[in-house]
């Protein structure tokens, strides 16, 4: 079962600018889903039409395998906007209790679901003080509980470690992955790539209202099948000798890098340094970071 699914959809506004353009992309049950891209690649008009804040002008949606239109989906939706505010006043047990009635949770359900939920959050020691006392961090835990008061399948979080530490962002991350041990499906609008790249297990680039690429994190920053061989003394002769089965061989003092079509060269590759006493100590995958292959995307984007 699908989480959510788009289908060319386009977004126009004003018969004018165009902030989405056929996006098409799919988001699997039970996964974090991280959405990237720069300033006004048209992240926040993809979320706003999916949380039925903004109509497409062309294209289909669906969330939960239904239409947008189906009022029923929004009672699986929960979402934590960026830099959500609360009145300072209120106290963080009542920001709870405002959002779990505004949801249609009936008081007895609110109370067992406050509790566990600012447990979670580890904020049960602060639910009876002052929102005003509260850090960032605190304010991004419980925005996420304001988010899980009506137990949604689906969580749509916009820039969630945004400005928290180092220490909070690690707990947040915590709690985003006890969310998908139960069940449910988390979709993060981010541009902290390094957070995303620890965290989701499918993503999506977007730029200029397209969508540039999209797959597990595996597949963006890993596309080159090129592996280092950390080796013993090997002979130029030997190292030639590789240029029949590598598509190509890079050698760099006490090792070489080697890259290959598939799997079966990989295993032609060991097989003949072995064939040739040479010791294998290591092998080691070159991968990319999230960042470097996000921008080697959007170079090729400006190029074409």
């Amino acid at each position: 079962m699908l989480a959510l699914e788009t289908t060319d959809l386009t977004k126009i506004f004003s018969g004018k600018v165009t902030a989405l353009d056929s996006v098409s992309l799919s988001v699997d049950t039970g996964h974090i889903f991280g959405l990237l891209g720069p300033n006004g690649a048209g992240k926040t008009t993809l979320t706003k039409i999916l949380l039925g804040v903004l109509y497409p002008t062309s294209g289909s949606a669906k969330i939960l395998e239904k239409p947008l239109n189906n009022i029923q989906i929004k009672e699986k939706i929960g979402y934590l906007p960026e830099n959500h505010r609360y009145p300072d006043f209120l106290r963080g047990g009542q920001v709870l209790d405002y959002f779990g009635s505004v949801a249609g949770v009936s008081r007895n359900e609110i109370d067992k679901r406050k509790t566990r939920l600012l447990k979670m959050v580890d904020m049960d020691e602060w639910a009876g003080k002052r929102i005003r006392k509260y850090s960032k961090g605190m304010l991004q835990r419980l925005g996420l509980a304001q988010a899980l008061i009506n137990d949604p399948d689906i969580l749509f979080l916009d820039e969630p470690t945004d400005g928290v530490d180092p220490i909070g962002r690690r707990a947040i991350r915590d709690i985003l992955r006890k969310l998908q041990e139960e069940g449910k499906t988390i979709f993060i609008n981010s541009h902290l790539l390094s957070e995303v790249e620890m965290i989701c297990d499918q993503v999506a680039i977007l730029d200029k209202g397209k969508l540039l690429s999209s797959g597990t994190v595996e597949e963006l920053t890993s596309p080159s099948k090129t592996y280092r061989f950390q080796t013993s003394r090997i002979s130029d002769a030997v190292v030639a000798g590789l240029n029949g089965i590598a598509l190509k061989v890079a050698r760099q003092e006490s090792a070489i890098e080697a890259t290959c079509a598939s799997i079966h060269k990989l295993n032609a590759i060991i097989d003949y340094l072995r064939q040739h006493k040479v010791e294998i100590k290591s092998i080691m995958p070159h991968k990319r970071t999230l960042e470097e292959s996000f921008i080697e995307i959007l170079k090729k984007d400006v190029i074409h």
